[in-house]
């Protein structure tokens, strides 16, 4: 399946416009009323899925629909608006009901990408010669539907942001009587079980020295869902500098990749009259 389906397009866009507040073409405090049109949300809206999926600069981007400046400046409104992760959370909503989040089954696990150009959350990549690099220490349900997750530098171990990112479970409320967090052997210490029965969390953790192979447990789920945010250039190669823009970004691949997988997941199981007959 592609990065961004074509048929993903429309569907994004109208729930993504109906969290929009409503604009006037033209700005009511002008004093002759006569200036440029404003630009259309939908072309901002179209650059900044090109963005995520090309990771090219916003000068590369701009034609002469849409400057880089309409682009940042688009952008930064529809942060300070919370409009990106309403537009993740209002994915999830629907998934748990229709096919149903796997909550009891959590994995979590880090992955670390370059950061050429630092910022905020980069650090010294221990596994690139020192470059800047950036770390996401992700949470995702037992089919690999991501939940959340925490920005750090790459120098950061995995276990000190462990806390930090099961806090992500309280926006999911309410929450199964009994989880299992699955995690790998950089989680393998008393401190992190200490922390997973403060929380009354069952840990399933893979020991440091002996071989874990994919298949003996869950943990698989979230390293193909970090391969899936990955596919997104703009995270793989993260040119950011600033943590709330990085998570913006985040929260629109994370929607992509939750309606990506709620649609053919539920097209056997919930049927409509004006349904295609293929599969997507």
């Amino acid at each position: 399946m592609p990065v961004l389906p074509s048929w993903l397009t429309e569907p994004l866009w109208g729930q993504f416009a109906a969290l929009l507040p409503e604009r006037s073409t033209y700005a009511p405090t002008h004093p002759l009323g006569c200036h440029r049109v404003r630009i259309s949300d939908r072309i901002v809206f179209d650059k900044m899925l090109q963005l995520l999926g090309f990771g090219c600069s916003y000068q590369a981007i701009a034609d002469t629909t849409c400057s880089a400046t309409t682009i940042r400046n688009r952008r930064d409104e529809w942060i300070r608006l919370g409009i990106f992760a309403k537009l993740k959370q209002i994915a999830l909503e629907p998934y748990d009901p229709i096919v149903g989040l796997l909550l009891d089954q959590t994995a979590v696990d880090g992955s670390i990408t370059k950061a050429p150009g630092g910022g905020e959350p980069a650090g010294r990549s221990p596994v690139d010669r020192g470059k800047q690099g950036l770390k996401r220490s992700g949470m995702t349900d037992g089919y690999g539907i991501p939940l959340g997750r925490v920005l750090a530098g790459a120098n950061r171990h995995d276990s000190p942001l462990l806390a930090p990112t099961l806090d992500r479970l309280d926006d999911l409320r309410p929450l199964p009587d009994d989880i299992t967090v699955h995690l790998d052997a950089g989680y393998d210490s008393d401190k992190t079980r200490t922390l997973l029965d403060e929380r009354g969390l069952h840990g399933r953790i893979a020991h440091r020295g002996e071989k874990a192979p994919t298949q003996a447990s869950q943990r698989w789920h979230v390293e193909r869902t970090h391969a899936s945010q990955n596919a997104f250039h703009r995270l793989a190669r993260c040119y950011e500098r600033r943590a709330t823009v990085i998570n913006a970004f985040f929260d629109l691949a994370d929607t992509i990749i939750t309606v990506r997988s709620l649609i053919p997941r539920a097209w056997t199981t919930h049927r409509c009259e004006d349904r295609p007959r293929r599969t997507p």
